[in-house]
């Protein structure tokens, strides 16, 4: 019987799963930290899928969910904050040669939204948006069933729109992104700016401070905290609104740990949402989701993506 192995890449841990065609649930599942002391993280990625490799079992295809910039073309990671010395790195094709079957490698955010409309939140719709808001914010776009890629296979980048020009830092190092001003680091960072000007606040900075601290701090009246998550639900408004003015999707899906602030994000997002569309036909029946697939999401999309491309095969 032939099986496929999927890898989520992750700042702080490797996951990967071997999965029957047709079935969701792994038949082996292992997760390990992403470094270790005497092995780089490709080493550490090759044992991790031989630990799990079946026996008597032909694998069809892997699959990897990586952090990107990357070309999913040619299996080429461009480079990534986490894995600095990954620069150019030839990921697929090292996978290939190595295990001998074929390898799709493909961002992580943008497998996550592929992840959620097959097997999701996004099930029974064809025109996708995904976003998830995290450290970062990174998304993914579906448009009649096709998983939009690209020219360069660099589309869905979502989170590096510029919704306020000359406004703070990216984190990619240009400026007023829709990650520098709606994601958790910038919630963090624009109330611990605050407080360094003298705003009051029951809140203290330092390296505690986090959007889900802020978040509890919100709930409990800090003005200060709720101003935050006002302040990222606006820029996220504004830039939602022009992703439905290009996409024009049905639903609209949120995962990542600051999507879980509900209320405190969603109700200044969506008035934001109301007042920048042009036209409220936009709007109709456009739902509103948080994704379904939890920490399984990279894993799930790599599958879809397996499966599709071995198709195509």
């Amino acid at each position: 019987m032939s099986a496929y192995i999927t890898v989520d890449l992750g700042g702080t841990h490797i996951r990967a799963a071997v999965y029957h065609p047709g079935n969701t649930r792994p038949i082996k599942h292992k997760k390990i930290h992403t470094r270790a002391p005497k092995s780089t993280v490709f080493e550490r990625i090759l044992a991790l899928i031989e630990s799990i490799w079946p026996e008597d079992e032909t694998i069809a295809a892997i699959g990897v969910a990586s952090p990107g910039p990357l070309n999913p073309q040619s299996g080429v990671i461009l480079a990534t904050p986490n894995i600095p010395e990954w620069e150019n790195f030839p990921l697929g094709p090292k996978l290939t040669e190595y295990f001998g079957a074929p390898v799709y490698v493909e961002n992580d955010a943008t497998l996550a939204a592929l992840g959620e409309w097959r097997y999701g939140a996004g099930q029974g719709h064809h025109h996708v948006l995904y976003l998830t808001i995290s450290t970062g914010i990174g998304g993914g776009v579906i448009s009649h069933n096709q998983l939009l890629q690209g020219f360069h296979g660099l589309a869905g980048e979502l989170g590096h729109v510029t919704v306020l020009p000359d406004g703070p830092l990216c984190s990619c190092g240009k400026r007023g992104h829709l990650e520098a001003l709606a994601s958790g680091t910038a919630i963090a960072r624009y109330v611990d700016e605050e407080l360094a000007a003298g705003t009051e606040s029951s809140l203290k900075p330092g390296a505690a401070l986090s959007a889900e601290v802020i978040a509890e701090a919100a709930r409990g009246g800090d003005v200060l905290a709720q101003s935050a998550y006002a302040r990222a639900g606006t820029y996220l408004g504004i830039a939602v609104a022009s992703f439905l003015h290009i996409f024009d999707p049905s639903i609209v899906i949120f995962g990542g740990g600051v999507s879980q602030s509900g209320d405190l994000l969603f109700t200044p997002f969506k008035a934001s949402l109301r007042e920048r569309v042009f036209n409220p036909a936009y709007l109709e029946n456009l739902t509103i989701a948080t994704a379904a697939l939890g920490d399984d999401a990279g894993l799930l999309g790599a599958l879809a993506l397996v499966q599709l491309e071995h198709k195509k095969a």
